[in-house]
């Protein structure tokens, strides 16, 4: 039986942290077993927001590198960099040319990475959930592993792909671009701030000590769980919307050392923060102990991450080109002389 597909990405910006490995890349790692899985840089959505040019490119292979330290066997998966796979920018505006405007002004993150940056938003932001239905629609993605927060943009992939393309451009039963299905990573989809149990982790706070990076050091993780948010009241509870803190650090706990919720509160459910941090900050370091002796193994190996790379790169090309041709033929372009 043909293995379903599965794409996945990341963006190159800042350094991957302990949400990004546990929500989402510990996951894919599960999922190249059994699917054929395709995992991208996703560096041009890097840019559509002020970057440092000095950073993008050690920056994506540092996140090439970890994602292959936690994991990720370019053995039996294509590791790749979007913007060295051509089509992800074709097709990009080949879709924004059928796609409504009043689509991309109701998406939720742009609203509010919008008012963040006033009159210096830029066009590329806007279109950054059309730039992300490329990236799926190009390679007949079966499954897209996706949090809450990212419904929406597949949504939209999913629109444009039926409405926008199959439905208007198709001929009989041709299927144009394969509409494809989501899949919610539940446990752990959601990794929460250490300053703040309501909001999400992210490589983007400007408050280094809201997230555990995946290289950061010993002496560093355990500054950063010492100053951790937590509450006045004594013992961790699971699910309790009034102890965010409480929940989110028992939760992390629980995902490093591989076992449930309930099994961490039989171990610790009676623990005051002071005893509960060390053991929670033990746990961390030597999760992440065998993922920095891998990376840095190999990203001081520059032929075999640029080998790696480019293997990933002739298979996104082989699927995307073959997708491009199909889609330009679609919509009458000549094709060939």
């Amino acid at each position: 039986m043909k293995k379903k597909r599965v794409l996945s990405g990341v963006q190159p910006t800042g350094a991957l942290h302990i949400g990004n490995w546990l929500g989402a890349i510990r996951n894919w790692v599960d999922l190249q077993e059994d699917h054929e899985t395709l995992v991208c840089v996703v560096d041009l959505h890097a840019i559509t927001v002020p970057h440092n040019r000095e950073d993008l490119a050690k920056n994506t292979l540092s996140t090439a590198a970890l994602y292959v330290a936690c994991g990720m066997d370019p053995k039996i998966c294509s590791i790749f960099v979007q913007s060295h796979v051509k089509a992800h920018s074709e097709l990009c505006w080949l879709l924004n040319c059928v796609t409504p405007l009043n689509w991309m002004e109701r998406m939720i993150q742009f609203k509010e990475k919008a008012l963040k940056q006033g009159d210096n938003v830029s066009i590329g932001l806007l279109d950054y959930p059309v730039l992300m239905a490329a990236d799926i629609l190009l390679y007949d993605t079966d499954l897209v592993p996706v949090g809450e927060d990212q419904k929406q943009h597949l949504e939209l992939a999913r629109d444009i792909a039926q409405q926008r393309i199959n439905s208007r451009f198709a001929k009989g039963d041709q299927v144009i671009l394969k509409v494809p299905q989501p899949l919610i990573m539940k446990e752990g989809a959601k990794i929460m701030s250490l300053c703040d149990g309501k909001s999400k982790m992210s490589k983007s706070d400007p408050n280094e000590n809201s997230r555990i990076s995946l290289l950061d050091s010993a002496e560093l993780i355990t500054k950063k769980i010492k100053r951790a948010k937590t509450d006045a009241q004594i013992g961790l509870e699971a699910g309790n919307t009034n102890r965010p803190e409480a929940d989110n650090l028992l939760g992390i706990y629980a995902l490093v050392r591989g076992i449930g919720k309930e099994k961490a509160l039989e171990e610790l459910g009676d623990m005051g923060w002071g005893k509960f941090k060390p053991i929670l900050t033990e746990a961390i370091i030597n999760a992440l102990s065998p993922i920095q002796n891998n990376y840095y193994e190999l990203i001081n190996d520059r032929e075999e991450l640029n080998n790696m790379l480019q293997q990933g790169k002739e298979r996104a090309d082989e699927i995307s080109n073959a997708t491009i041709k199909r889609v330009k033929e679609a919509l009458g372009f000549l094709t060939s002389i």
